[in-house]
Parts: structure tokens; C-alpha cells; sequence
């Protein structure tokens, strides 16, 4: 459905804004690229969390991390930040994706780092990752694409900023 927000939505009256339209219209446009992100991740029968959360795992195993990661430290590397992500853990080690592990200096610290079956799936999922990128918003200009996520970071970097 082309247009603008305002007629995709049947928006009577005009935004209170400009402010409140560009944030109605990112939230409206996560949830549609949410949509394509979670229907491509299902082929592997995960979640987009879920695989953000084995890509870093796999990124410390690759930097030589043979022990993994702090399980407290997962969160704050998530591109969503989870509020449970003991959850999701729990749920890929079910899988044999992942291992968890106990320091070995301090037994309350706990690690968690990809096993081979989670590189493996990985693996098959490494060469359609373009396709899901193309899917979404394959049909923006690299340029496009350079100030959508620059002005993206920018509003993202004043919220940090602001400590929201």
C-alpha cells in the first residue's frame, strides 16, 4: 500500500508534528521489515533475536573466546535490546546451539558460546543473508540506504545521549 503514512492508516486529521509522523513512521516500518525479518528467520526456525544472539556468540568463538561469552554481558550486544535473554539461551541450548559453561574462578559467573551445531546452522544461513537485506529494502539506492541509516543512528544516538 504506497503512499504516505497518513493514507495507509486513514488518518483524518493532520499529525500533531513532524516529529510524531517520523516516529509513526518508523514504528510503522519495523514492524514491516519485522515482518519480513521473522517470516525469513522462520525457514531456520528462529527468531531474529535468535540468530542475533548466535552471531555473537559465533563473533567471540571467532576472536579466539574459546570460553564464550558472560551470560550478563549477551543483552547489552543485542541489536533489540531483551529483557529475558536467559529465555532464549535456555531455548537454543535446548537446540544443541549453544553450551553454557561456569568460570572457572568464580562459579556464580556464568558463560554461554556457540557449539558447532549452532556454526553449522550458521553456515547455511550466511549465504541468504543478502537476499533478506534485498527483500526489505533492496529497492532504495546506496545513497538512500547511507541517509536512511545515518539519520537512523543520529535520532538513535541523541536518545543514548539523553540516557532514554
Amino acid at each position: 500500500m504506497p503512499g504516505s503514512l497518513r493514507e495507509q492508516i486513514n488518518k483524518q486529521s493532520a499529525f500533531v508534528s513532524p516529529e510524531e509522523e517520523a516516529m509513526l513512521n518508523v514504528a510503522r516500518t519495523a514492524a514491516q521489515l519485522g515482518g519480513i525479518e521473522r517470516a525469513f528467520f522462520k525457514r531456520y526456525e528462529l527468531s531474529p533475536a535468535s540468530y542475533n544472539l548466535l552471531r555473537i556468540l559465533r563473533g567471540h568463538h571467532n576472536k579466539g573466546l574459546s570460553e564464550g561469552v558472560r551470560a550478563s554481558e549477551i543483552g547489552c550486544q543485542m541489536v533489540v535490546r531483551m529483557p529475558d535473554v536467559t529465555r532464549l539461551v535456555d531455548r537454543l541450548e535446548s537446540r544443541g546451539l549453544v553450551v553454557r559453561g561456569e568460570c572457572a574462578q568464580d562459579k556464580r559467573v556464568k558463560y554461554v558460546r556457540i557449539s558447532e551445531d549452532g556454526l553449522k546452522l550458521l553456515s547455511r544461513i550466511d549465504p541468504a543473508i543478502p537476499e533478506l537485506g534485498r527483500s526489505a529494502l533492496g529497492h532504495l539506492s546506496k545513497s538512500e540506504l547511507g541517509t536512511l541509516s545515518r539519520l537512523l543512528e543520529k535520532a538513535r544516538d541523541e536518545q543514548a545521549g539523553s540516557g532514554a
